[in-house]
Parts: structure tokens; sequence; C-alpha cells
């Protein structure tokens, strides 16, 4: 009689990952984990509460990556304008070769779905760091807020095939981009306390 298959919180994950890379949110079921895994749907409630549970976990790791892939990408870059542009870049590589797990991230999703905590932390401090070079101690939170929207705005759009005019999509992302950072560094002026790399940039 072969051996029970043993459920890990690694394969879990993976596993959770995968169904959502390649089916979107609604084909990420506890039902669709366990026949994957080998194993009956009950078995994953020694891992996860509910549904809920396992999106916030796959959503939480989505966070984390994106934190991760942020921090090594400004890791070293003394520029504020040059970090911005690194920082950017890797949020829109990640939306693209992650697209359903990048939209968990900024999505409406019910309260327990969400991620919370540490993760969104971890996502957060390199946008935020970048954003006080740029705009000053003063200024970051606001400054933060306004580059992660237009990050977002912008990729969403792109993955939903939403800019149909014709023309560069690269090159539009450069264009709003440049004048973002440029607007952001202007305002360091306004808070008092203008940082040499956001001057620099």
């Amino acid at each position: 009689m072969p051996a029970p298959v043993k459920v890990t919180p690694e394969a879990l994950r993976e596993t959770a990952r995968e169904l959502l890379e390649r089916g979107g949110l609604a084909s990420l079921t506890m039902q669709s984990v366990a026949t994957r895994l080998g194993v009956r749907a009950p078995s994953l409630y020694k891992h996860v509460r509910d549904r809920d549970d396992l999106v916030r976990i796959v959503a939480e790791d989505a966070a984390a990556e994106i934190g991760e892939r942020a921090d090594r990408a400004i890791a070293g870059v003394e520029d504020a304008a040059d970090a911005a542009r690194a920082l950017a870049a890797s949020a829109r590589r990640f939306a693209h070769e992650r697209p359903h797990g990048y939209g968990l991230v900024f999505g409406p999703l019910p309260e327990g779905a969400r991620a919370g905590g540490s993760a969104l932390d971890r996502a957060s401090a390199a946008v935020l760091e970048v954003s006080r070079r740029l705009a000053g101690d003063g200024q970051a939170l606001p400054a933060a807020r306004t580059l992660t929207a237009w990050i977002h705005g912008f990729t969403s759009m792109e993955l939903a095939g939403a800019f149909r005019l014709g023309g560069s999509v690269d090159e539009a992302w450069a264009f709003g981009l440049e004048r973002l950072i440029a607007g952001l560094a202007a305002t360091a002026g306004e808070s008092g306390g203008v940082h040499a790399d956001a001057r620099a940039g």
C-alpha cells in the first residue's frame, strides 16, 4: 500500500502559485490545490483555514517577492532618479512575469484574503526609501503613494491591452516615469530638505 502523501507548506504555496498564474484567481481553490498535490481537500486544512487564507498566503508571497526584487534593483544605486527607474522597472517586470500574483497584491480582495503585515512592509520599504531620497523626508509617504499608483496604473493598463492608439508603450513608460521623477524631486525643496541625490537626478 503506497505511503500517504505528505503536504508541506512549501509544496502547498508553490502549487497554489502555479495554479494562480496558469488560470487566474478563479482557478485557485482548495480542491484544485488538493488535486494537484494528490490529496483530498480536507488535508489542506492542516495548513490553511479556508480558501481566503490560501489566497492571502499567495498574495503575501507575491508582495514579499516584489519587495525582494526592488531591494536588489536599487542596491548600490546612489542616484535617487536612477534608483527610481530601477525600482519601477523591477515592478513592471514582475507584473509581466506574474500578472495574477501582481494582481493579488493590488487588486480588491476580501479582508481575509489580503496580503498584510511584514509582507506589505517588505514590498513598501524600497519605494519608501526611493521616495524619501527623491522628495525628502517630509514628503516620502505621499511621494511613495504617487509613484506606486503611477506604476500600478500603467502596468495594469498595459497588461489589459488598454493602450490602443499606436506608438511605443516603452516610450510612453519612459516619458511618464521621467516626468514623475522630476516632479517628485522638485517637491524636495518644498519640504525644506533637498537631497543631494534628488538634485543630481
